[in-house]
């Protein structure tokens, strides 16, 4: 059995490609199986520019190693064998989506859903990383035996970056492959990815995903989704009394304790006594006024009432004071 750079033992074969083969390896100084890639230079490529390509492969293997997400194959390392680079990863167990779709056919949409949601974060925490990639295909993307959802092939050409709407558009077409239903709810987002230049975000697609994995109904379909705003009295465009667009109607509002009513009463009875104050005040004020010895009233006040028998009108003399 062959050693790899005095270190890793070859047990057999996970896959095999264009660019290389993938080994299941034992890692002898931990006895912890990994993955190993070797790299094969393609056929017809003139001799000189051979090592010049395997040195774009080892500095793109280092800068995938870059990468930290669940979604995303952790690359373990770099060693060199016979002047070849191989990649060192984590050992992902299960079938890759590609195995999946030829052996039981298109998933369903939720499962789909999830499996493009996942792609998707593994895609844009490489490409914060600095490490885009070229375009996920079905067979780089593993449904793993744990749960998880892991993309491979990162690093390839680290020189030459891509537009995040690749990410995008690689999703869009994976899911065309992937589900087994466009005219549910995940038909619509998967008519977004698919357009030449997708005009949505890659935070905005991931959301979509995940609400339809879980059962629930895209914003595509439920409508734009206003701000919420609390409800004011303001006028309709009619010119009748409304709520203030934004605030939700008057049944979607949230319920809680009723508001206590102000405490009239007191207000009330202080009132009706100072009312019933004030009339015996002026009864009492008038029955004075008018009986033997009308004089001045409080304060100084002169009566005007007429002196004298027989005296009428209201301009005659004030009585003066006694």
């Amino acid at each position: 059995m062959t050693v790899i750079a005095g270190r890793y033992r070859l047990l057999d074969v996970l896959a095999e490609g264009a660019t290389g083969t993938v080994w299941r390896a034992l890692d002898e100084t931990d006895r912890h199986e990994v993955a190993l890639k070797e790299f094969r230079a393609p056929a017809g490529l003139p001799a000189d520019e051979v090592p010049l390509l395997y040195a774009r492969r080892e500095r793109g293997a280092r800068a995938a190693a870059r990468i930290s997400h669940p979604s995303v194959v952790r690359v373990l390392g770099v060693v060199t064998e016979d002047g070849r680079p191989w990649v060192v990863t984590e050992l992902v167990r299960g079938l890759t989506l590609a195995e999946t779709l030829e052996a039981d056919g298109p998933l369903p949409a939720r499962e789909a859903a999830r499996v493009g949601a996942e792609v998707l974060a593994g895609l844009r925490a490489a490409r914060e990383a600095g490490v885009p990639h070229r375009g996920v295909e079905p067979g780089q993307v593993i449904l793993a035996n744990d749960g998880r959802v892991v993309v491979t092939g990162f690093g390839g050409a680290p020189e030459d970056p891509t537009d995040p709407g690749t990410d995008l558009r690689s999703v869009g077409a994976l899911l065309e492959a992937a589900a087994d239903d466009r005219s549910g709810p995940l038909g619509a987002v998967i008519d977004e990815l698919t357009d030449e230049e997708p005009a949505v975000t890659a935070d905005q697609v991931e959301r979509e995903l995940r609400r339809v994995a879980s059962g629930g109904t895209p914003r595509a379909e439920a409508g734009p989704v206003e701000a919420s705003a609390p409800p004011r009295a303001g006028l309709d465009d009619d010119g009748g009394t409304g709520t203030r667009a934004g605030a939700p109607p008057a049944s979607d509002r949230p319920s809680g304790p009723p508001r206590k009513a102000p405490r009239r009463g007191p207000v009330l009875v202080a009132g009706i006594v100072g009312a019933l104050l004030l009339a015996g005040a002026l009864t009492y004020q008038a029955v004075r006024d008018d009986g033997p010895g009308t004089g001045p009233g409080p304060g100084g006040v002169t009566s005007t009432a007429p002196t004298g028998p027989g005296a009428t009108g209201t301009g005659g003399p004030a009585t003066a004071p006694r």
